[in-house]
């Protein structure tokens, strides 16, 4: 089908363009593609995730230390990046902690999230001396018979599942029964029992939601949390060192969203600041980003290598799909699928243009890229490109099905 006009996506304007081409890292993607050797890839722009860190610096207020949730994007060059960018790193298993304490980081700027860590990683943590964020009675129970083993002392923070939820959250974190953290109702006993015990305690970690796009619902949570964490202060056994309010902003993928007013929020966090100073002096607060740093600074390349038509349909058959780019498929966590934004990277713009569905070669017909998207008239070796792609994308993917090679990265 030969249509006038495509949409344009008004958000993809990260990357720049050059002789109809997309530029990544100040390479053409034919270019990029050449170096990589094979498709599909992803690829990383290091100038845009430092320029997203810059901004958001620039923007919040000075003392608001900022961490980089690893499990976002865990490739070792960008970890190795965002080390040097970042105040800290936090981690989601023993695999991500150990890749942080490679960048050289001090410990006590990692910290150890998760509802199931085993005795092996709490081990390995402790000895290591990195912040353990806690997540039940259990867990604190267990570390204390390892840390006595160890002759350690380990740092911890009691990760908090407050009673209220981050509205609008594309993931809810906290509020209601959650795997995530402990109840909020039960944390001054908790904390009573840990001074028993006598761990290092370094203060909270209270993370509502991920994904969200509207500041008011991400003000008014940072401002419940803090509120929560000055009340469950007084019951802490020694004062507050840190307070890590969690992140939740979002990055717009889908048609009709917009991107996120993070001046509202920054404005907000000043007087948060402000007053925690007053209620909680020497306290650090600590936002926690993955997404918002790293996902619309990569992309996700796969190459055309079949076109054909069934039934008033056009198909791209590329050798990429869902194994690869779970997200895009629509297969983790989508209720209605919906595109991520597509456009051929070595043709941005054409005369003629077509709508086409975009699938991989996979034997499911789950494994879509892009429905009914209007893009230049493509041809195998073109080379279709998925924006939004630097978090979540490569290592939330099953690589292993139906047995295709796994997909390159790279950080230009």
């Amino acid at each position: 089908m030969t249509v006038k006009s495509a949409p344009r996506h008004a958000e993809m304007r990260q990357f720049s363009q050059r002789d109809n081409e997309l530029i990544v890292g100040d390479l053409s993607l034919s270019t990029l593609a050449a170096r990589v050797g094979s498709t599909p890839f992803y690829a990383y722009d290091r100038a845009l995730v430092e320029a997203r860190v810059a901004t958001f610096r620039q923007l919040m207020p000075a003392s608001l230390q900022l961490h980089y949730a690893v499990k976002a994007n865990p490739m070792p060059a960008v970890i190795q990046c965002l080390a040097g960018l970042t105040d800290g790193l936090d981690v989601a298993s023993a695999g991500e902690m150990q890749l942080a304490l490679d960048c050289g980081l001090a410990p006590e700027r990692i910290s150890f999230a998760g509802p199931g860590k085993s005795d092996s990683e709490l081990r390995r943590a402790a000895a290591a001396g990195v912040v353990i964020n806690l997540e039940s009675e259990g867990e604190l129970r267990r570390l204390a018979v390892l840390a006595e083993e160890l002759g350690c002392n380990p740092k911890v923070a009691v990760r908090v599942n407050p009673a209220f939820e981050l509205k609008a959250s594309g993931m809810q974190m906290g509020g209601g029964p959650k795997p995530f953290g402990v109840d909020q109702e039960r944390v001054p006993a908790m904390l009573e029992e840990l001074g028993q015990i006598g761990l290092d305690f370094q203060g909270f970690h209270i993370f509502s939601g991920s994904q969200n796009l509207r500041a008011e619902a991400i003000i008014e949570s940072q401002n419940k949390t803090l509120e929560l964490a000055i009340n469950l202060a007084e019951y802490a056994p020694s004062k507050l060192r840190t307070l890590n309010i969690g992140g939740g902003l979002g990055v717009p993928y889908f048609p009709g969203e917009l991107p996120l007013e993070l001046d509202r929020i920054a404005e907000n966090l000043d007087q948060l600041i402000a007053l925690a100073k007053s209620a909680l002096p020497g306290t650090e607060l600590i936002m926690e980003l993955g997404r918002y740093l790293v996902a619309e600074a990569g992309i996700y390349v796969a190459e055309v290598i079949d076109r054909k038509e069934s039934r008033g349909t056009t198909y791209l058959v590329t050798n990429g799909g869902l194994h690869h780019h779970l997200a895009a498929s629509g297969n983790f966590g989508q209720v209605i699928r919906k595109n991520y934004p597509v456009c051929l990277g070595n043709r941005l713009a054409s005369e003629e243009l077509e709508e086409v569905t975009i699938v991989g070669p996979l034997c499911t017909p789950l494994d879509i890229l892009a429905s009914k998207v209007i893009l230049p008239k493509a041809q195998p070796g073109d080379l279709v490109v998925v924006y939004q792609s630097g978090a979540y994308g490569y290592s939330a993917s099953p690589h292993l099905f139906l047995g295709h090679p796994a997909p390159q990265q790279v950080l230009v």
